[in-house]
């Protein structure tokens, strides 16, 4: 009975894995077909809001290394 268990777990994983990459190829051969897709336009840096959030990742880490108390 064990190893009936193991066997259908085991063809439920590969028939899983199967169908995920079926489903990529698919994905795959569909886009590949359409128009590539243009680049996300970049806007500018906000330095001040980069600053601002790297302080407050500076000073969690001292928390976390009980530095502060």
């Amino acid at each position: 009975m064990k190893n009936k268990k193991l066997a259908a777990a085991m063809a439920a994983v590969y028939m899983y894995i199967r169908t995920e990459e079926e489903a990529a190829v698919a994905a795959m051969q569909s886009r590949a077909g359409a128009k590539p897709l243009a680049p996300a336009p970049v806007g500018q840096m906000n330095l001040w809001g980069l600053s601002g959030r790297q302080a407050i990742m500076n000073g969690n880490a001292m928390i976390r290394q009980r530095m502060l108390k």
